[in-house]
């Protein structure tokens, strides 16, 4: 008898050390189950992350990404001298003139004798009325301006800034070389100048100037 009670304690020791050693490792297994879940779950939201941000306003990622924006940007050459990245490389008159949209006001910049003032310029940004813009003004007033090479300077340089706008910084107040100022307002891809002129596309990069093409020729004060 005294022998089976010796074994007694001994088996129990060793029955609760196996239980105790099964539990310890399901409670290890628990807890890894738990930590993989827990990684899988910050990995599938940094994967997603970059798409939800990307979805949200394509248009400010584009101008923010110094790229063109506006419904007329689809009417400029895909490629060649008139695409953008061939205005890219030219300075603004120049680019300019290889552009569709822009035939009246590179005709206007050369009768003003602008176009070495324009092309040497640094840092610049250009508000270009388009060959539509132009044609609302009556064609007797057209003529006139065109006649009256100070009158077309004023007209001409009052679209003229003498800095970069980004997008991020176009909407405000703004000296031209004409001298008058010009306010723009709204929020990419809309933007109005002084009003009433639509930024038909924005940011159009030149060699030495950025340009915004609009549906509405300026007009500086009296």
């Amino acid at each position: 008898m005294t022998a089976i009670q010796h074994r007694k304690p001994f088996t129990a020791l060793l029955v609760g050390g196996i239980l105790a050693a099964s539990l310890t490792a399901c409670g290890g297994d628990d807890g890894g189950k738990a930590s993989d879940t827990a990684a899988g779950a910050a990995t599938t939201a940094a994967a997603t992350a970059p798409a939800a941000a990307a979805m949200a306003d394509p248009a400010a990622d584009r101008a923010t990404a110094g790229q063109p924006f506006g419904t007329a940007c689809a009417a400029v050459p895909k490629d060649g001298a008139g695409s953008f990245a061939g205005m890219a490389a030219d300075p603004v008159a120049t680019a300019a003139s290889h552009n569709p949209l822009l035939s009246t006001l590179v005709a206007a910049v050369t009768k003003a004798g602008l176009v070495d003032t324009l092309n040497s310029a640094k840092d610049i940004t250009v508000f270009a009325p388009t060959d539509d813009a132009f044609a609302k003004l009556p064609k007797k007033d057209l003529d006139a301006v065109l006649a009256d090479k100070d009158k077309l300077t004023r007209i001409l340089t009052y679209h003229v800034v003498p800095q970069r706008l980004s997008p991020t910084t176009l909407t405000g107040a703004h000296k031209t070389l004409e001298t008058h100022e010009v306010t723009a307002t709204g929020s990419t891809p809309d933007f109005t100048v002084n009003g009433s002129a639509k930024v038909l596309c924005g940011n159009v990069q030149t060699a030495n100037a950025t340009v915004y093409i609009v549906d509405t020729v300026l007009m500086p004060a009296s």
